[in-house]
């Protein structure tokens, strides 16, 4: 038994990938696993290190502050300083995650009202759609083409869609396409966002994993994009820290504020300890990053480099650790003709023992496309290129 709401839920696709993956690792398949982006690369040591300190601090054994202990904010206000030069107030306009998801998943409680309208990028992260339709909000997609590099086109939005719109979700560096947002397309934003009272929610969990010279930009390089924007922030990828939970909205004070009351009744912030550690993470010279994105860099190239020999049309790109290609033309040996990217990724899955994740779990305009990983040691990498070719 459960409740209406979730029966509005469509399957959560990891979870159906993760049985498939279980039931190929019980019978002692050789699996790669290249379907879900979680960094194989381990936690920097001095990371650790710090985590270790404060673990035996006692000041770290009680509850935190709701908002998150004063630490974490200022180094998250001098990192959004140093890096986009945004200037933040670290008491209003800075809030503790326990992970980027979390925060996104809480927004339309705290800032839409049932029957309100939510914009959200196809193909794009699922939880923009399921946390909209948990909090009684109607979803409309917004498409995201190859042929306009992944960015939504906003004038193709319905005017009756956009008077019931409370929040814009949009993602650069994007997964799943990898496409990367320039100054100005943000500035487009901001400026959409503005003349229709609407909320510009960016979440930028990629903006480090970039390379080729690539210094992906926040929202709030742009002129005035805290008073009709919060941006989304998390260590996960960019520190490796999937498993330690932890992020931060930062911008407009009274959104920040009101995820900052929904947050109050569902949560105790994130761990304080776990906060303490990623405090030094932001303080840090980012040093790990780049080895990051060189080892990323490397991977892309391997696979990307495959995937084109055996006929798949890849997107070109220089930031996160995905690979987002087409699924046709791919001849199938039994059929002799094309497969969808379900058929492509199913086979993957059996034939050659490679998990990939199909593109229609992202969202209607996902379909027709693969997302691979690259969090994946190198030389799976290139073993996978083999079992595919």
């Amino acid at each position: 038994m459960q409740s209406q709401r979730l029966n509005k839920l469509p399957p959560y696709l990891f979870a159906e990938l993760d049985r498939k993956k279980k039931a190929l690792l019980a019978k002692g398949a050789d699996l790669i696993d290249l379907s879900i982006g979680d960094p194989d690369i381990e936690t920097p040591p001095h990371i650790v290190k710090a985590l270790r300190e404060s673990v035996g601090d006692k000041r770290f054994h009680r509850y935190p502050p709701y908002n998150g202990i004063p630490e974490f904010r200022e180094a998250a206000v001098q990192y959004m300083k140093r890096r986009f030069n945004a200037s933040l107030d670290v008491n209003s306009e800075i809030l503790t995650l326990i992970g980027s998801k979390e925060g996104i998943y809480h927004t339309p409680f705290a800032l839409a009202n049932p029957g309100d309208a939510i914009l959200v990028p196809s193909p794009g992260y699922p939880v923009y759609s399921t946390a909209a339709i948990l909090a009684g909000c109607a979803v409309h997609e917004m498409p995201l083409k190859w042929e306009n590099n992944f960015l939504p086109d906003f004038s193709l939005i319905p005017k009756d869609i956009i008077k019931r719109a409370k929040i814009l979700f949009l993602n650069y560096p994007n997964n799943p396409t990898s496409a990367v947002a320039t100054k100005d397309f943000f500035a487009g934003a901001v400026e959409f966002a503005r003349q229709n009272n609407i909320l510009l929610c960016h979440d930028a969990a990629y903006v480090e994993i970039a390379y080729d010279g690539l210094k992906a930009p926040s929202i709030f390089e742009v002129e005035g994009a805290k008073e009709v924007a919060v941006e989304f922030h998390s260590l996960s990828k960019t520190f490796n820290m999937t498993g330690w939970r932890i992020g931060f909205v930062a911008g407009k004070a009274e959104a920040v504020s009101a995820i900052g009351k929904i947050k109050t009744n569902a949560d105790s912030s994130a761990t304080a300890f776990v906060q303490r550690a990623a405090a030094a993470a932001l303080a840090s010279d980012m040093k790990c990053v780049e080895e990051n994105c060189r080892i990323y860099k490397e991977r892309r190239e391997i696979l990307a480099k495959g995937l084109k020999k055996i006929g798949l049309k890849v997107y070109d790109s220089s930031a996160t650790f995905y690979v987002w290609a087409s699924a046709s033309p791919l001849p199938s040996p039994s059929r002799g003709e094309g497969e969808g990217e379900g058929d492509i990724t199913s086979r993957l899955l059996e034939k050659s023992h490679i998990a990939a994740t199909p593109g229609e779990g992202f969202g209607t305009y996902g379909k027709g496309y693969i997302r691979f990983s690259l969090s994946a040691p190198t030389e799976r990498i290139k073993e996978a290129v083999e079992r595919i070719s």
